[in-house]
């Protein structure tokens, strides 16, 4: 069943409880209400008037009920009585037990013709007293009965006895009967009306989701990322479409990106490519021909075909860092590492790629959550940055305290305008275009900081003491991890000597 239907049945489901539920409670409210107004009549019923029956005549005894009340009526009919089986005026009719020698005798108004079944508790009624049971007539009828003992005279005799006062809930049960029947065809109607009302409900209410299908369906067909639907109000459909638009938004732009990359790529390949096809061109031409190459030619040409391979490898290298993917969350816990040892790692290789330069160093211990080899590349990359930048014979000045690394060149800076790209995948300022690198380097160490949960920035730098100009400022925030138990070394085994270079002695 479609979502639609499903809504609509519940919808017509849940009315449908309701009104049945309102339907129960009405009918056992009515019902009651008529047997409490059954209850007060005969409890304001005049019991003498009953039992006489609207004559003045003797009430007629019998040895039950049902004979007292078939006598009684032939009698009634002999003398040209109305014979009525209850009080025209208050609808109720009456009779009283008399104790005999052969048990009981129940004495009915000389007018009746149906008289009232009697039970053994209705003897035990206190005279002054009222008990109203559910009882019946004799021709099985349902009625409601009050049993009461008074005084009345008999035969010359005044006697207590019981007195049973019956009310018919026959009109009542019929009442009850009617409002069931039209409570049941109410509730039928009301569910059916509310099914047809749920489907309309359900059809207004899911339009935005219909809408949200069509395009999803359309990207699926057409491949056209980026396409978004009206967002109407602020309800869970509307966030639905929000967050659709929001995921469309950003898979267009993760597929331009990914283009881009991919342009870039080539772009950036081509170039040492090409030149290595033509170094090669020329050396096969060189030997197809019998040509030989100038000596110094060839070395050169060899020597740039090994710049253009490491040129290839570092880019290639780079791409594969690039690519990848954002550490996820929920992934297994990084590894404790000293960022201190890194970045002496890092000071190390860059003393060796810039011999001439001077390298200020404050460094402290500081301990990170990041991955070992992906963190060195990173500080690695700022360092080469810094020392492609320096002018010969310059300073970098490379500091490390509480979480916050800062590497400091005294080169030409960074224009304002270029600040916004320094991070972007194969940007190069236009002054550095024909630097070497491949514009990834900064874009690998932004990877890397923000998968380890840190910042990082490149901005002019301030003027240094003594009016010292000029320069870029690069600055890594990186919070800090529990510092790890210092490792216990390996004991000495007896009659080794732990002293460095025993072994020659």
């Amino acid at each position: 069943m479609s979502l639609r239907g499903r809504l609509s049945v519940l919808t017509a489901a849940a009315v449908a409880v309701a009104i049945a539920v309102c339907a129960v409670t009405c009918w056992f409210v009515v019902k009651d209400q008529l047997n409490s107004q059954a209850r007060n009549s005969l409890l304001a019923a005049n019991v003498n008037s009953l039992l006489l029956g609207g004559t003045n005549l003797q009430p007629y005894c019998g040895d039950t009920a049902a004979s007292a009340a078939a006598t009684a009526k032939s009698n009634a009919e002999l003398a040209g009585l109305p014979v009525t089986d209850h009080d025209q005026t208050t609808n109720m009719s009456a009779e009283f037990l008399l104790p005999s020698s052969n048990g009981v005798k129940v004495c009915l108004p000389i007018t009746a013709t149906r008289g009232i079944n009697y039970v053994s508790s209705d003897f035990s009624v206190v005279q002054g007293q009222d008990h109203v049971r559910h009882g019946s007539y004799t021709d099985g009828s349902a009625a409601l009965v009050r049993v009461t003992t008074t005084t009345i005279t008999y035969e010359g005799q005044r006697l207590a006895v019981p007195v049973l006062v019956a009310y018919p809930l026959s009109a009542t049960q019929d009442s009850l009967q009617e409002l069931l029947l039209v409570l049941v065809g109410v509730a039928a109607v009301g569910a059916l009306g509310a099914a047809g009302i749920g489907l309309v409900v359900a059809r207004a209410a899911l339009k935005p989701v219909d809408r949200l299908t069509d395009a999803v369906e359309h990207i699926a067909r057409t491949e056209e990322l980026g396409t978004t639907i009206e967002v109407n109000g602020s309800d869970e459909i509307a966030r639905l479409s929000e967050s659709f638009n929001s995921m469309s938004t950003a898979l267009a732009s993760s597929r331009d990106r990914q283009s881009q990359l991919i342009a870039d790529a080539g772009h950036e390949l081509r170039t040492p490519l090409t030149s290595l096809r033509t170094n090669v061109d020329l050396l096969v031409r060189s030997e197809e021909t019998g040509r030989a190459l100038p000596e110094e030619t060839r070395t050169r040409m060899m020597r740039n075909m090994k710049a253009q391979m490491v040129e290839l490898s570092t880019l290639i290298g780079d791409l594969l860092e690039l690519s990848r993917p954002t550490r996820p969350k929920g992934a297994k816990p990084l590894e404790v590492l000293p960022l201190h040892d890194i970045a002496a790692r890092a000071l190390d290789r860059a003393r060796l790629r810039g011999p001439g330069l001077t390298f200020n160093v404050d460094v402290h211990p500081w301990y990170v959550r990041a991955d070992a080899h992906t963190m060195e590349r990173a500080v690695i990359n700022l360092l080469d940055n810094a020392v492609k930048f320096s002018p010969p014979g310059g300073v970098i000045d490379v500091g490390l305290r509480f979480g916050t690394l800062t590497v400091r060149d005294h080169g030409p800076g960074i224009p304002a305008e270029d600040l916004p790209h320094v991070f972007d995948r194969f940007w190069r300022s236009p002054s550095a275009r024909q630097m070497p690198g491949s514009g990834l380097g900064l874009a690998i160490v932004a990877q890397t900081i923000r998968d380890a949960g840190g910042e990082v920035s490149l901005a002019a730098a301030d003027p240094g003491p003594g009016g010292v100009t000029g320069g870029a400022l690069a600055t890594v925030r990186l919070p800090g991890a529990p510092t790890p138990p210092p490792t216990t070394p390996p004991a000495t085994p007896p009659g080794v000597s732990g002293t460095a270079g025993s072994e020659g002695r």
